[in-house]
């Protein structure tokens, strides 16, 4: 199996795997066309190497066209597990629509540019002054109910299997779970389940496999609030090369069968265990 890669970092561990400069994609041309696998290209380049080559890609289309902004995410998971999804409103960035929103959600609630990562454009509104300030931000109105929370799970999937998990505790300002943000790691507390079946469930119903799913869990149950198709390595030691092992499997096991099918009996990964 021969892959192109457009991302040496996360295609680090991989054998058999050459890596391209992302702007060298029409000078590799002929290298990209005799490829098995094309992986993580650039979001630009994706209908191109897709409809104009052909080229099976990975993360697959769904993951990139899903998680290419929160309002995708969010609209899609109001289709498939409506119950699991926070309240939630979105509306075009108009005087209107932003008094009739702020009529709406209780306070506080938080707002989120569609378009970010890492918890960054991630807003919690208290007063009018908050919500002025976040309208003066976003192209479009994203709000949800704000879950009585103190932490969140990270949960990666990889080719519809659970690869690890952890929770990420509120940090320094107490509203941001992202590590990024200053949230922490607690690697003790079980997994639950329910969180793991949810985004199990969903991850097959929208093809997503390549993902770090964030859940919140109020009373026992578990609300979905995004993933990202790009997630970070850095919440537990080893992660990275788990990471780079499920691929590979997915890979393989889909090349054998000759399509992106991920429900093959055969694939070598057994499913992580699940603590209750």
């Amino acid at each position: 199996m021969k892959c192109v890669s457009f991302d040496a970092f996360r295609t680090l561990h991989l054998p058999n795997t050459y890596y391209i400069k992302p702007e060298h994609l029409f000078r590799e041309r002929a290298r990209i066309e005799t490829a098995d696998w094309v992986l993580f290209p650039e979001y630009w380049q994706i209908n191109a190497l897709v409809y104009g080559l052909k080229k099976r890609i990975f993360p697959s289309l769904s993951a990139y066209h899903i998680g290419h902004d929160k309002v995708e995410m969010t609209r899609a998971f109001q289709l498939v597990v409506p119950g699991h999804t926070p309240w939630t409103l979105i509306e075009a960035n108009t005087p209107e629509n932003a008094e009739r929103v702020w009529q709406q959600m209780p306070l506080p609630f938080v707002a989120k540019i569609p378009k970010s990562s890492m918890g960054q454009g991630v807003f919690l509104i208290e007063s009018q002054a908050d919500w002025r300030l976040y309208l003066e931000r976003t192209p479009v109105i994203y709000t949800q109910e704000l879950l009585p929370i103190d932490r969140d799970l990270r949960l990666i999937v990889v080719g519809g299997k659970l690869v690890d998990g952890f929770w990420r505790c509120q940090g320094h300002n107490g509203f941001h779970n992202n590590l990024s943000q200053g949230g922490s790691v607690d690697t003790q507390t079980p997994l639950p389940a329910a969180a793991v079946e949810l985004v199990l469930k969903v991850a097959r119903l929208l093809d997503i496999d390549h993902a770090g799913f964030d859940v919140a869990m109020v009373d026992g149950y578990p609300y979905l609030l995004e993933f990202n198709r790009l997630f970070g390595n850095t919440g537990l030691p080893g992660l990275s090369q788990r990471v780079s092992d499920a691929i590979l499997a997915h890979l393989e096991a889909a090349n054998d069968r000759g399509d992106d099918d991920d429900d093959d009996p055969k694939d070598p990964t057994p499913p992580m265990p699940i603590a209750v």
